[in-house]
């Protein structure tokens, strides 16, 4: 669990793909929420490829497991690491916040998992279900399946 002291039930485990969501269509992450300043820990050991902010404002961290996978941290109120390092399971990479598209809602962490070779077999019927090669379910991640 990348944000500190939180549980299943900081999370909605019906969040991933789920549709309407917003500009993006489909919600393709988890949403975690936690108080603002709340510690975000890197949930795998690996190389940080990005630590800082996008186009949109938001701050940003996004990690290279060592099973080719990219973890996407944002909403970040504060970065704790910096691009081209590497960490550890469970060191502080940032806070919770609320920048970025979350401006406004509730205080969380939107963490993601993509592979680097996209998974073609995941592809279905859902509403954008060709996106789904794309990214993987972070709550089976969280849940150790």
């Amino acid at each position: 669990m990348p944000v500190n002291d939180a549980t299943t039930s900081d999370y909605n485990s019906k969040s991933y793909w789920c549709y309407p969501w917003r500009k993006s269509v489909t919600h393709k992450g988890v949403d975690i929420l936690a108080k603002k300043g709340t510690k975000i820990s890197a949930a795998t050991s690996g190389l940080v490829l990005c630590s800082g902010t996008i186009r949109m404002g938001e701050n940003i961290v996004v990690i290279l497991d060592p099973k080719w996978r990219l973890h996407y941290y944002a909403h970040l109120n504060d970065l704790k690491t910096s691009t081209l390092s590497m960490v550890t399971k469970k060191p502080t990479i940032g806070s919770i916040g609320t920048n970025g598209n979350a401006a406004g809602k509730s205080q969380h962490l939107h963490y993601a998992i993509a592979p680097i070779i996209p998974y073609i077999w995941r592809i279905d019927t859902d509403r954008q279900g060709w996106r789904k090669m794309f990214y993987l379910n972070p709550i089976d991640f969280l849940k150790g399946t």
